[in-house]
């Protein structure tokens, strides 16, 4: 079971992998059982590799799954919060993956210092993917490619980002492609319109609900905030 995890990604750590650059310097924060790291090295896609972890069971799976792989030359597992496992210019990609968004900005955010060398950010939220688009727009970093998939009945999405001009995948409506992603927006695959759909569907149903609670400032502030997002993602998917 363990060989098959490290020689066979799940769909969505392959898709993770597959936008790490060959001879890349890698740090995987949140690594578990260091299985992208394990198969990135096996690959001969990264050079080197750090295996970050916060908990200390993951850490030992992590460090058993290395020696197993006898990959210790190439992959160093460590443990700390976030990007504390990385020192000053160690890494120049950084992959961030099954997290929420605003857990995956937080961590970016207390660690940007260590982010100086980093030419390559892929980050793979759970949810909230517009938390991390608003951070890469707010922080110069440039979104360069998105992917989405959908995998045991879960929809995910893949942001890659590098430093440049953090406004240049974004054309005249920013808050669509905040929400939606631009790349996403623009291919509008299966997954992309089957998430979307799905998500209005909710956004009505909570706006149903609304319409029976008491009205004050509040709720009249959620409302016009669920119209006005239903009404952005429909003429989006349809366009």
């Amino acid at each position: 079971m363990l060989r098959l995890n490290t020689d066979k990604l799940s769909d969505r750590l392959n898709t993770v992998a597959k936008f790490v650059p060959k001879g890349a310097r890698l740090a995987d924060i949140g690594s578990d059982h260091a299985y992208l790291p394990c198969y990135l090295a096996k690959k001969e896609v990264v050079s080197f590799a750090i295996a970050g972890e916060v908990v200390t069971g993951p850490f030992e799976s992590a460090k058993k799954q290395v020696v197993l792989e006898r990959l210790t030359e190439v992959i160093q597992v460590r443990l700390g919060d976030g990007l504390d496992v990385i020192k000053p210019k160690e890494v120049d990609c950084i992959t961030i993956a099954g997290m929420g968004g605003t857990l995956i900005t937080s961590i970016l955010d207390r660690g940007r210092s260590k982010l100086e060398s980093v030419q390559r950010l892929i980050l793979q939220p759970n949810i909230s993917a517009i938390s991390i688009r608003k951070w890469l727009f707010e922080n110069n970093w440039e979104l360069v490619n998105e992917s989405i998939l959908e995998e045991d009945g879960k929809i995910y999405e893949i942001l890659v980002a590098e430093k440049g001009n953090a406004r240049k995948p974004y054309k005249e409506n920013i808050d669509a492609g905040l929400l939606l992603g631009p790349f996403l927006l623009e291919r509008k695959e299966a997954p992309f319109i089957k998430k979307w759909s799905m998500e209005i569907e909710n956004w009505r149903k909570i706006f149903s609900e609304l319409e029976n609670a008491s009205e004050n400032d509040e709720v009249l502030h959620k409302k016009q905030d669920l119209l006005r997002k239903i009404e952005l993602v429909k003429g989006a998917i349809k366009e």
